[in-house]
């Protein structure tokens, strides 16, 4: 305890986080803000009248601000992480990319206030496009690149076991899987690091029937958003950023799948990318290199290629 992690945004995803953090009693505070008024005050009074059924303590504290003055942000002085929920969901129909500029004008006031008042803080980001977005935060709060990094394969690993193990009819934790490379079309599924009870899956699941389980990953926000028909997942996203949160504030130097700063790894070098990397509490300790099949390393090539064309173009947003 006496730790402090802020959330901006308090919609589904940012209230989901911030009870997460809560309920995980590791941090002395919690602090929510957004822009609309009384709503983050609203939602941490009722956080803390759970307090003493789910049995935590940490306090959680709802803040507004103003996003043309800044006003309000003083409340997250002093946070040690801080999680960037705000910004727009999707639609049905849209991509992650159809949020571009309309998030970039959000995230970059965000990001500009986190470096004012939070210059300490590991930045966690997630809005979308979360790949485009982790980068504009680091360019605007002119962190250290291991302090900010942004939140990508936890999820998407996590939709990709819960497939495989829908699919085999056996339980999640026997399921060890992942996913590198961008949060979205250039996701890359990494299917020979993937086993099921320490076989590999590719023993167990045709290489087409493994393919559909990579494309419906890939998918796998979209195919929520489609369901919801308003708004877009928050239950999972939340569970992954809540866990990136808790590894920095334990300074656990757990291995998570994240969007980090890339210099050298895998051949590829300047962008912000989903690879392995070490969390820790300055943020990422280290990306971890491991082996992957040509296949899969052409496919991380391509989306950082993909991506940092991308990444170049938020710096005038």
């Amino acid at each position: 305890m006496g730790k402090k992690v802020t959330v901006v945004g308090a919609g589904f995803y940012g209230s989901t986080t911030a009870q997460r953090l809560a309920e995980y009693d590791i941090f002395e505070t919690v602090v929510l803000t957004d822009i609309i008024d009384g709503k983050p005050a609203g939602i941490a009074l009722d956080l803390n009248q759970s307090r003493a059924i789910e049995g935590f303590e940490s306090k959680v504290v709802g803040v507004s601000t103003d996003p043309a003055t800044g006003a309000g942000y003083e409340a997250i002085e002093g946070s040690d992480v801080v999680v960037v929920t705000a910004g727009l969901p999707r639609k049905p129909g849209m991509s992650r990319m159809d949020l571009l500029e309309v998030n970039a004008k959000i995230v970059r006031q965000v990001a500009e206030n986190i470096k004012k008042y939070a210059p300490n803080a590991v930045v966690i980001v997630v809005s979308n496009p979360v790949d485009e977005m982790t980068a504009l935060a680091q360019l605007a709060t002119q962190f250290p690149k291991n302090q900010v990094f942004g939140q990508a394969g936890v999820l998407d690993t996590a939709r990709f076991t819960n497939f495989i193990a829908e699919e085999l009819n056996v339980p999640v934790a026997s399921v060890k899987a992942l996913t590198l490379g961008s949060h979205g079309d250039t996701m890359v599924p990494v299917p020979s690091r993937c086993t099921v009870d320490g076989k590999p899956l590719s023993d167990l699941l045709p290489a087409d029937k493994i393919e559909e389980l990579v494309v419906r990953t890939r998918n796998g926000g979209a195919e929520v958003v489609a369901l919801l028909k308003t708004g877009s997942a928050y239950y999972a996203p939340s569970a992954a950023a809540a866990r990136m949160a808790k590894a920095v504030a334990e300074d656990s130097g757990v291995v998570l799948p994240v969007c980090a700063w890339v210099d050298g790894e895998y051949g590829i070098s300047g962008v912000y990318l989903g690879v392995e990397a070490e969390l820790g509490a300055q943020g990422i300790k280290k990306v971890v290199e491991d082996k992957l099949t040509e296949t899969e390393l052409a496919g991380l090539k391509e989306a950082a290629e993909a991506v940092r064309a991308k990444q170049a173009d938020v710096a005038n947003l």
